[in-house]
């Protein structure tokens, strides 16, 4: 839907994360066009002619779709943009986690949700330091927490979740818990480049898709069926043939090999 041009914002339920702003998502999206769709962290931007961008946050279960104009509003439907081709851009949201706002293009930068957001893994295109184990090992310096803990921070990398973050490690045979002042130049490379490794595997197959995720055509993922530890607990280890396990970090699930990880 690039170069499609807005006609009007709708809020149907304002009650998301945040309250929707309906004045200021009309203010800088009618009447104009879309110019390009691009991503910081988790935020998906989409940049209108005028200098403003829309932002917006998927939660646990935002979808954005694009659906005929006459389509029937979706009951978890909170807003919808329709185009001047006739048809409705639309964010879908069931457990109201997700977030849209408008802001002028300018001052995204600074906004209190990207001022602090750490280095993009892929690569950003903005001329930022790609990822690698040097850029790890400086934003780990002075830490010692665990580096599990340490690369779900997305003040230091963005975009690694939990289950990637079990699958880096295993990658690299890093152990979670292993304290960041305990790990070496060579380790921290290894540990960037599988981190890159696996969630260029993850997209090269449509994601991972555990209970609800789906694509914008409702497709699920298929990376789930190359997971080499997350959800495998009690179960060989595929490289190694030792007995994956679980543990609690920071409320979340880790799941990792006791023998080729250390």
């Amino acid at each position: 839907i690039s170069g499609e041009r807005v006609i009007r914002s709708q809020v149907h339920a304002p009650a998301v994360r945040e309250p929707l702003d309906a004045e200021a998502l009309a203010g800088h999206t009618e009447g104009r066009s879309i110019r390009a769709f691009r991503r910081r962290s988790k935020y998906l931007l989409v940049d209108f002619e005028g200098s403003s961008t829309l932002v917006i946050h998927l939660g646990m279960s935002g979808r954005l779709t694009v659906v005929p104009g006459k389509h029937p509003r979706g009951r978890h439907e909170h807003l919808a943009f329709r185009l001047a081709s006739g048809r409705r851009l639309r964010f879908e949201d069931p457990r109201r986690f997700g977030q849209a706002f408008a802001v002028p293009t300018a001052e995204l930068e600074g906004h209190p949700r990207f001022a602090r957001l750490g280095v993009e893994p892929l690569g950003g295109g903005d001329g930022a330091a790609p990822l690698d184990g040097e850029v790890l090992r400086a934003r780990a310096r002075g830490r010692r927490g665990p580096v599990k803990t340490f690369l779900m921070n997305a003040q230091v990398v963005v975009g690694v979740g939990n289950i990637y973050a079990s699958e880096a490690l295993h990658r690299a045979g890093i152990h979670p818990a292993r304290s960041v002042a305990r790990i070496g130049r060579e380790r921290w490379q290894r540990l960037a480049e599988a981190v890159k490794e696996v969630l260029a595997d993850a997209i090269a197959e449509g994601g991972t898709t555990l209970i609800d995720f789906a694509d914008a055509d409702g497709g699920s993922g298929y990376f789930q069926v190359s997971l080499a530890v997350y959800g495998r607990e009690g179960e060989p280890c595929h490289r190694c043939s030792g007995t994956v396990k679980k543990v609690a970090q920071s409320n979340r699930s880790t799941y990792y090999c006791p023998r080729c990880q250390h």
